[in-house]
């Protein structure tokens, strides 16, 4: 008898469990709902994660790292999704990894996952930032190519993002390209320097308010040194 009263009791227990964790879950389920009618960040991070707890997926573990990322919470998204190099990976996990390394300054790592990006899907916004990339780690070569990729592909409608000033600006992603263009033309060549400006100008041309063009122009004129100055 005191067997059956102990199943019994187990039995109520994991019941209770059951419908303790199923409560739950659409508890959260109807937070992170209206947590983002009420675009509320920390609030949708705080449903994934506990329904991630609760119920744990890839989705919903690629859902909190993307958000931890458009929050700009790149340490954090890489803590729940990881940095490896993955064929399995969603492409918005890949995503995630590739911006996130690349705000935390991991220029290596963070070309590597968008390479995987472009192979799935190529377009100049990736072409973009694997011409970036590439001319930070000194692959001039690579980045030529990702650079006339990008030209040849892109339309007057696609515009790419800047942040070097206080307010954010876009601009014609051609003249981003022809940008990087002049800056790979000096890279390769240091005595280019009439070139490259040339070559920049041409983005300016595209677009006066290229606030990133004209400090590369400036920079790249200084280097010139006067007759005078040479003889000094």
């Amino acid at each position: 008898m005191r067997k059956i009263v102990i199943l019994i009791f187990f039995a109520l227990g994991t019941i209770s469990n059951a419908q303790t964790n199923s409560q739950l879950q659409e508890h959260y389920d109807a937070f992170y709902k209206q947590m983002r009618l009420q675009g509320d960040i920390n609030g949708l991070i705080n449903a994934l994660t506990h329904l991630n707890v609760l119920r744990p997926s890839q989705e919903l573990r690629d859902t909190l790292a993307y958000v931890y990322a458009n929050n700009n919470q790149h340490l954090q998204a890489l803590n729940t999704i990881g940095i490896e190099k993955k064929d399995s990976d969603s492409d918005l996990a890949v995503q995630v990894k590739a911006i996130s390394l690349k705000a935390l300054n991991q220029p290596k790592r963070a070309l590597e996952q968008f390479e995987v990006l472009f192979t799935r899907t190529p377009n100049p916004y990736l072409a973009y930032e694997l011409a970036d990339l590439k001319i930070q780690m000194g692959d001039n070569e690579g980045a030529s190519t990702n650079i006339e990729y990008g030209i040849a592909n892109a339309n007057d409608e696609m515009k790419y993002a800047f942040y070097e000033r206080q307010q954010p600006y876009e601009v014609p992603i051609k003249a981003a390209f022809i940008h990087l263009k002049g800056l790979v033309i000096y890279n390769m060549n240091k005595d280019n320097i009439d070139e490259a400006v040339a070559t920049i100008d041409e983005a300016l041309k595209i677009d006066p308010n290229f606030n990133l063009a004209s400090l590369s122009k400036q920079a790249l004129e200084s280097r010139k040194t006067t007759p005078a100055e040479t003889e000094e």
